[in-house]
C-alpha cells in the first residue's frame, strides 16, 4: 500500500520528534546540536560550593576527598542541653548545634594539640569574620621555622589558618584560648593535626557562624 504524502510527512514528523528526544538536541540553521543537561546539585554540593560574596575568595571544597560522615548534616542526637548549644567532641571529630526535637546540625571537625587542652564549659563571648591570628607561644616553641615569622600576628585573609570566622570561648569571663574557627586545609577535617583548636571548613564555620549568637554555651567533652 502506498502511503499519501501527507501521512509520510507525519511518520518523517514523528521519527524527527523521537531522534530529538533520544539525543537532547535542539534545531538550528547548522542542523542537530547537541546538548548537555546537568543534573541538579545535591544539597553537599550546594552548601560546599565556593562563596564568591565574601571579602576573600572561598574555594569550593571536593567534598568526594572527605568522609561523607564528616560533611554538614542533621542527625538524631538525644543530650542533656537546650537547643543553641554547641557541642564538641574533639576525639570523634564532630561538634554538634544542639537543635529541637532531639535533632542536632552535626559537623565535621579537624582537631589540633591546642583543641584537646580544654575540656568543660564555656560561652562564646567574642566572633569575629576573617579574623587576626597569632600563633601560641607553645606553636612557636615547637615548629619555630614555621610560627616564629609570625609572633606579631597575621591579618585575616586566604593565607590566615584561621580560615573565614573564628568563635572564641570565654570561661568566668576569661580567655581559654581555645577557638572554633574555619581552616584552609579542608582535607584535615576529621583527623587530628599538629596545631590549631578546633578547624572547620570554612563553609561550615561561616553556617555556624550565622546561627550561633553571642552568649551561646559551648561544651567541650571529655574523653570516653
Amino acid at each position: 500500500m502506498i502511503s499519501s504524502p501527507s501521512q509520510g510527512a507525519r511518520r518523517l514528523f514523528a521519527v524527527s520528534t523521537l531522534l530529538l528526544g533520544l539525543a537532547g538536541c535542539s534545531v538550528t540553521d547548522e542542523g542537530l546540536r547537541t546538548v548537555e543537561f546537568s543534573g541538579p546539585q545535591s544539597p553537599a554540593m550546594m552548601h560546599y560550593a565556593a562563596r564568591a560574596s565574601e571579602r576573600f575568595p572561598v574555594d569550593a571544597v571536593d567534598t568526594s576527598h572527605i568522609d561523607t560522615q564528616f560533611l554538614k548534616q542533621m542527625v538524631d542526637y538525644r543530650a542533656p542541653y537546650p537547643p543553641g548549644t554547641v557541642v564538641v567532641d574533639p576525639h570523634r571529630r564532630f561538634l554538634y548545634l544542639v537543635q529541637k526535637g532531639s535533632k542536632a546540625i552535626r559537623y565535621g571537625v579537624g582537631v589540633g594539640r591546642e583543641g584537646l587542652a580544654f575540656a568543660g564549659t564555656g560561652t562564646v563571648q567574642e566572633k569575629r569574620e576573617w579574623p587576626h591570628w597569632t600563633p601560641t607561644p607553645a606553636m612557636i616553641a615547637r615548629e619555630p621555622k614555621r610560627y616564629a615569622k609570625w609572633a606579631r600576628g597575621m591579618d585575616g585573609g586566604v593565607g590566615n589558618p584561621l580560615g573565614a570566622r573564628a568563635l572564641y570561648l570565654f570561661k568566668d569571663g576569661k580567655d581559654t584560648r581555645y577557638r572554633i574557627h574555619g581552616t584552609t586545609e579542608p582535607d584535615s577535617i576529621g583527623k587530628a593535626v599538629s596545631s590549631g583548636c578546633i578547624r572547620m571548613m570554612n563553609q561550615d564555620v561561616i553556617d555556624l557562624y550565622g546561627r550561633v549568637p553571642l552568649g551561646a554555651k559551648v561544651v567541650v567533652l571529655w574523653r570516653i
